[in-house]
């Protein structure tokens, strides 16, 4: 806490929020504290507490919508740098520029609103545009990659930096922003004009196929493992043959209408769900030798859970 007071009183102009509860900001709703959530309003700011940060040799955490993260209950002691403020949307004929912070659906709603098609397949997908390509988020087959013309991004010294995805470094659910220390600020999607009633009845479908699938019955984080292409078949259809759909562990259980999407029933925590996940994972592969990759990231102070 000595280090977060020092780090509070040099930002004294940026907004802090103390013992700030995680469970509101993730999609699983668990989660204890972050001892201080540093809430950037601009580039500038953002910019500032990069560099201090730096300047003070401290580890943080960047936080984006919450939607593929497990905090643990014990909270974070690191800093929390949260964009969500920074969520402004521009259009320039077929190019979208969004800050990290804007949500993937406010983009969706934004290409619709203009005429313009490519991103429909994103339409629903839970968290912030900087966490979606930092996990070169992936659904229906195509990769968020596949869209952006440009992503602006901070170094680890708090530098601004510019890339494009023929600079390499993406790959399935990958994408080099998964280094320590960069953190996307701004992503430029290139789309084409197209049909609004087309564009829109994609958009509807899309929903009506996550809602089919039961992505928003319950709080949860969506797949909960990367598919393994060496197996030939989906990490939710291993699970299924492992026998584990509807497994629980306390308020945690793998969801009986989906192997890969691991819910909290109502009062699960943090820990509950992470030994789910790991005895899924250990499961697997003792019935068919796949070592599943969970995607989701687990934040935080996990040393009790770990002894």
């Amino acid at each position: 806490m000595d280090n977060v007071r020092e780090i509070a009183k040099k930002i004294n102009d940026i907004e802090t929020i103390t013992d700030a509860p995680m469970k509101e900001r993730t999609t699983f709703r668990t989660g204890g504290s972050a001892d201080l959530l540093i809430l950037p309003a601009d580039i500038e700011e953002l910019q500032a507490v990069l560099r201090l940060l730096s300047q003070l040799r401290s580890p943080f955490f960047l936080l984006g919508g919450g939607a593929n993260l497990l905090v643990s209950d014990d909270g974070i002691r690191e800093p929390v740098i949260s964009l969500e403020k920074m969520n402004r949307i521009t259009v320039d004929g077929c190019r979208i520029t969004a800050e990290a912070g804007a949500s993937v659906e406010a983009v969706c709603t934004a290409a619709l609103g203009s005429s313009l098609s490519g991103v429909e397949f994103l339409y629903r997908l839970p968290g912030s545009v900087g966490g979606a390509v930092r996990m070169n988020a992936r659904c229906y087959d195509r990769s968020i990659c596949e869209v952006l013309e440009e992503i602006v991004y901070f170094d680890k010294n708090g530098e601004p930096m510019r890339r494009t995805p023929e600079d390499g470094g993406f790959g399935y659910k990958q994408s080099p922003f998964q280094e320590n220390g960069t953190v996307v600020t701004a992503a430029v999607f290139r789309l084409r004009e197209g049909n609004p009633s087309q564009i829109e009845a994609e958009m509807r479908a899309n929903e009506s196929d996550r809602e089919r699938k039961g992505h928003f019955r319950y709080p949860c984080a969506g797949s909960i493992f990367k598919n393994d292409r060496r197996f030939g078949k989906p990490s939710g259809m291993l699970i299924d043959e492992a026998g584990l759909r509807g497994l629980r562990e306390g308020g945690a259980q793998v969801a009986p209408f989906h192997g890969n999407i691991i819910i909290n029933t109502g009062e699960a925590t943090s820990t509950e769900i992470r030994r789910l996940i790991e005895t899924v994972r250990n499961r697997v592969f003792s019935a068919v030798g796949c070592l599943m990759e969970p995607e989701v990231v687990f934040a935080g102070d996990w040393n009790r859970y770990l002894h």
